[in-house]
């Protein structure tokens, strides 16, 4: 009765938002990493904690020096 052609539009739109949400936060992850090497000054090791954060935690690391280290520096 029902078969995979009459959902295919549906799973096309649920791929293209989740492959759009993983190729963004992908670069923002990559956007904060760089800005942290980039940026971010040498105060014993501020730096190097804020790299290990931002590669360990991953997007929720790169949230956080989004929201806490690079609004400060600015």
């Amino acid at each position: 009765m029902f078969d995979g052609w009459m959902f295919l539009p549906v799973n096309c739109l649920l791929f293209l938002l989740f492959a759009g949400i993983a190729i963004g936060s992908t670069i923002f992850w990559t956007w904060m990493l760089i800005d942290c090497v980039m940026n971010e000054p040498s105060y014993g090791n501020d730096k190097l904690i804020w790299i290990i954060i931002i590669v360990f935690a991953q997007l929720l690391g790169a949230l956080t020096y989004f929201i806490f280290r690079r609004q400060k520096r600015n």
